[in-house]
């Protein structure tokens, strides 16, 4: 499932989430209620095997050089993971135990 990135240029947030290609993303922001716009982003293809998009990000950085540019990041946008919707929950099973 891809990830896919809305923000709010009102309250400077990027929301992350999931959800299908033919699914309808997020259109309102949490947490002002203003209108997100869809940001495009480039896929995360992992050619040298990182264990996540993390780790290859920083992968020529220092400790300090990774800590200088999140919070440069931070100063201007804040990036808020929303997972996608539970479609099922386990307590849903009617099976007797």
């Amino acid at each position: 499932m891809p990830t896919y990135e809305y923000a709010c240029d009102s309250c400077h947030v990027i929301f992350q989430t999931r959800h299908g290609m033919n699914e309808k993303g997020l259109s309102t922001c949490t947490q002002c209620n203003s209108a997100l716009r869809k940001v495009i982003s480039a896929p995360r293809l992992n050619v040298k095997n990182f264990n996540g998009p993390t780790e290859a990000k920083y992968a020529n950085m220092t400790v300090k050089e990774e800590l200088v540019k999140e919070r440069e990041l931070q100063k201007v946008y804040q990036t808020i993971w929303i997972p996608p919707e539970v479609k099922h929950s386990p307590w849903d099973d009617h099976h007797s135990h």
